[in-house]
């Protein structure tokens, strides 16, 4: 072969090889990540909220700090590892006006306090502020915030003004996973995997946000059913895969 020719091979290999490899590296570089399946972790990149405080005997709370919510929450709940006292309470704010309605209330177990949500409260970022206390008269405060978007309901599946709707549990996965329905609408979910699954309410492992929305386990072909007469946001999981099997209803 020509010298020549030869080294003008070359030349073109190693020309187009490092074109190639520069063009690779900037798709790599500039190709926008691909949508996050969780729309609350999206929507934290939109709001920016603040560090939680945890108070003595924390445990858990729903909604969930830095969660997004395409409704209101039907409630405030925040759970305890200790008996909890009067006058233990909840304060649930935006731009300095209370949203809470009503009284905050300790459920009978003494481990939970619950204060229910105004279903009217303006789309935007709240701010929790509690205070929890012990029969022995000591008081901890604690603090967390949660967002409320309305524009979130859109991504949910649209399964309004119907009587009855399902949801199948299946490779590992609630299907689907968001849903939107209208008030006194029948939620049939129906486990079509070999593995053992629940229907639970937030938070984990507490489970008391609605605590109606908690089933016995179901093994494949058990259903859970049940009828959603309050508007709002109902956050929920599968207890036995609470990292990634998730789930919201969102009742109008």
């Amino acid at each position: 072969m020509n010298k020549q020719l030869l080294i003008g091979i070359v030349i073109v290999v190693l020309v187009g090889g490092g074109f190639f490899w520069y063009n690779a590296s900037q798709t790599k570089t500039d190709r926008p990540q691909s949508p996050s399946s969780n729309g609350s972790s999206q929507n934290t990149q939109r709001i920016n909220f603040e560090n939680p405080k945890k108070a003595a005997h924390y445990e858990s709370n729903a909604p969930a700090h830095g969660s997004v919510l395409g409704a209101p929450p039907i409630n405030v709940v925040i759970d305890f590892n200790f008996d909890l006292a009067k006058p233990s309470t909840i304060s649930i704010t935006k731009e300095g006006t209370e949203y809470g309605q009503g009284d905050t209330v300790i459920d009978t177990s003494k481990l939970v306090l619950r204060r229910s949500f105004d279903p009217t409260a303006p789309d935007g970022t709240y701010t929790v502020n509690y205070k929890a206390c012990w029969p022995d008269g000591s008081c901890h405060d604690g603090s967390f915030q949660f967002g409320v978007m309305r524009s979130e309901a859109e991504k949910a599946v649209d399964m309004r003004n119907k009587a009855m709707v399902n949801i199948d549990l299946a490779s590992f996965a609630f299907n689907p996973i968001e849903i939107r329905i209208s008030r006194g609408t029948k939620v049939v979910w129906t486990n079509s995997d070999d593995a053992i699954h629940y229907v639970n309410t937030d938070s984990h492992p507490a489970h008391t946000y609605y605590k109606d929305q908690n089933s016995q386990a179901l093994n494949k072909g058990d259903t859970f059913s049940l009828t959603f007469d309050t508007p709002g946001a109902y956050p929920y999981h599968c207890s036995a895969h609470a990292d990634s099997m998730t789930g919201t209803i969102i009742v109008e």
